[in-house]
């Protein structure tokens, strides 16, 4: 079934828990549809991989959701959509940060070794039918002092200039809604290739944490499945959740 075109609404909030929770009851309710944004200036409990929260100061960030609905995807295919909006944010973002901005596997933008934005997605799956996913992006954008994010850098300590916030969740919006259309209608071999083009640390040799083990290893690439390759001779791969960067 091909996209449909998005006539979607945007939902502007001053405060909520968390646009993709909101994101995620308005599909349950009924009340979404492809395209549909959840924006808000406050995010009092925003998500990030493994349990994590995403804390951010009220109004100088962007945390906001987008509900898609992939069906020309399968489940097999998931890792497709993260990659085309790793590529999307990223397109979105090098020209206000420079070529220093890459993308740390599996979901994050990293300026040097100092985390910008993250994203996380979540999928409904009916069997191998796609049905509907939330992508939520945070970028650190004004914000200039932190507390709790780890190794955090936003916009505004790279460039020295304010951005509008509203304007930039609107170019990547605009940005990730072209994508999926070629994705759907060229296929995913550009973006893939776009991916591993950005891919940080790569040809670099970095430690990692599997359980109770740290290793040094060498990240070779990221495959179609979205298992990271490292080692000399692209001897291991990785699935998401498997391994931990330790920086």
């Amino acid at each position: 079934m091909p996209l449909k075109k998005s006539h979607a609404s945007w939902i502007v909030l001053n405060t909520v828990d968390s646009t993709n929770n909101y994101a995620m009851a308005m599909v349950h309710e009924g009340l979404a549809q492809h395209g549909t944004v959840v924006f808000t200036h406050h995010q009092t409990k925003g998500k990030g991989q493994r349990g994590k929260e995403w804390k951010t100061v009220a109004g100088e960030n962007l945390s906001f959701s987008i509900v898609v609905q992939p069906h020309f995807l399968t489940a097999a295919k998931a890792f497709q959509l993260l990659a085309v909006t790793a590529v999307s944010v990223h397109t979105q973002l090098l020209p206000l940060v420079g070529d220093e901005l890459k993308i740390k596997w599996p979901n994050d933008l990293y300026w040097r070794d100092r985390k910008t934005g993250g994203i996380l997605i979540e999928n409904i799956f009916r069997g191998a039918h796609w049905q509907w996913s939330v992508i939520g992006i945070g970028i650190n954008v004004n914000q200039t002092a932190f507390e709790e994010l780890q190794n955090p850098v936003s916009v505004k300590q790279i460039t020295g200039k304010q951005t509008d916030v509203q304007e930039l969740a609107r170019a990547i919006y605009s940005q990730l809604m072209n994508d999926l259309l070629l994705l759907e209608q060229q296929g995913f071999d550009a973006f893939y290739a776009g991916y591993n083009q950005q891919l940080y640390k790569r040809n670099e040799t970095v430690r990692l944490k599997k359980g109770n083990r740290n290793f040094e290893t060498e990240i070779q690439s990221v495959n179609k499945r979205g298992q990271l390759v490292t080692g000399k001779d692209a001897a291991q791969c990785f699935a998401f959740g498997e391994v931990e960067w330790i920086l």
